[in-house]
């Protein structure tokens, strides 16, 4: 990993020679005249930390593990701040994730999916049998075969395994309870080490639905553990950004006998969009805040008609997925600042987004400060994003690898 920035990393202007990171993030440099170009993305230190203490309070006042899902950042820095509060450990999606977060010396990762690729099952039984931690779903036949063979040519190779539970027009994952006790009992005579149960409750249309699929996947752990020898207490896991609490309400009571490890990974950044709808923290306020922590400040390109800017962001820059960026705030071309209230971006294209300004009137070459929507659509469209403080001052860079 660099200690270097040049002219290849978006958002920074460095023409000629490559800046080092410590001069960078040294606190001599303001967003607005330093070596920056717009669009930028930028995360606010105060929103980063608070929100981290925020989640890691929660999971310990509840007694529940937190393994952050890292797919949102692919942040090395973030990782460790986030272990450094207390994170159990992190989870991925992919097998490219995995390697990350082992070269970023994360010491648990929970792999948050399935594993067909024999290359990385033989790599994955050497770490795990060397003493790295790490888990990863099964949820069929097949896949215990590919995991036994990939294990059977690992001399002193392990590995650890949770069975998924999915549900039906869900995605991956048993779709019964005697389904997850079949796929566990295969992985236990195929020499795979069974640690519990997982799923992912995101999609249900309500709280009561997310209730009513936990319970099951309770019930599945309860089989399992009946079932095959699961080794250390046994793992049951769920968790995103949009219904942790009720995770905690059904999950929670089993921290007695059980290791209840929640994923959700958003949080860490959240957002002024989705998630600021959905947060958990939105219906129980008394059990915590987030913050949107991340910025993409673009110029107003043209005005070319009344009710109408084109703003310098577009798809390359902004998350669309789960809603478009939100308007907060216009820095005119001398520092002052107003608030945006009123203006809407109704669509972006590659480079572009349109937004109507209603009440709001701005200038071409006027800053817009956007907040974003769906932060795991974000951080992957940033390799390097400046830290600033609430004067905008960066005292960090974060570097992302997706």
């Amino acid at each position: 990993m660099t200690d270097r920035f040049g002219a290849f990393d978006k958002g920074l202007w460095l023409p000629d020679e490559p800046m080092a990171e410590n001069d960078l993030t040294s606190g001599h440099h303001v967003l607005f005249d330093g070596p920056f170009t717009f669009p930028v993305m930028v995360a606010r230190r105060t929103a980063l930390d608070a929100n981290i203490a925020t989640m890691a309070h929660y999971a310990h006042r509840h007694g529940v593990r937190f393994a952050p899902h890292g797919k949102t950042s692919m942040s090395p820095k973030l990782f460790a701040a986030q272990l450094d509060a207390g994170a159990w450990g992190i989870t991925v999606a992919t097998a490219n994730q995995a390697l990350a977060a082992w070269r970023f010396g994360v010491p648990r990762v929970f792999l948050a999916n399935q594993l067909h690729d024999p290359r990385v099952l033989r790599w994955l039984a050497e770490k795990v049998g060397g003493g790295w931690e790490s888990v990863f779903y099964v949820d069929s036949a097949e896949g215990v075969a590919t995991a036994a063979e990939a294990l059977a040519g690992t001399p002193g190779g392990r590995l650890d395994v949770v069975v998924e539970l999915g549900r039906a027009g869900g995605r991956t994952g048993c779709r019964s309870v005697a389904g997850a006790v079949e796929v566990a009992r295969a992985a236990a005579d195929s020499g795979l080490t069974v640690r519990g149960v997982a799923g992912y409750e995101g999609g249900l249309e309500n709280a009561e639905a997310v209730a009513a699929w936990l319970r099951g996947l309770a019930a599945a752990g309860d089989a399992v553990a009946e079932a095959v020898q699961v080794r250390g207490r046994p793992i049951v896991s769920a968790g995103g950004s949009a219904w942790f609490d009720v995770v905690i309400d059904v999950l929670g009571p089993l921290t007695a006998r059980r290791d209840v490890v929640l994923r959700s990974g958003a949080y860490v950044s959240h957002d002024d969009g989705f998630y600021s709808r959905v947060t958990p923290f939105g219906r129980r306020p008394e059990e915590g805040a987030l913050v949107g922590a991340l910025e993409v400040w673009a110029h107003v390109q043209s005005v070319p008609e009344p009710g109408l800017a084109v703003l310098g962001a577009g798809r390359r820059d902004v998350p669309f997925d789960l809603g478009l960026p939100v308007p907060l705030e216009v820095r005119a071309a001398d520092g002052t600042l107003r608030p945006a209230s009123g203006m809407s971006v109704v669509r972006v294209d590659d480079q572009h987004a349109y937004a109507e300004t209603n009440r709001v009137a701005v200038r071409p070459g006027e800053l817009v400060r956007l907040g974003v929507s769906h932060p795991c659509t974000a951080f992957d469209k940033w390799r390097v994003i400046p830290v600033v403080d609430d004067g905008y001052r960066v005292v960090d860079v974060l570097r992302t690898y997706f």
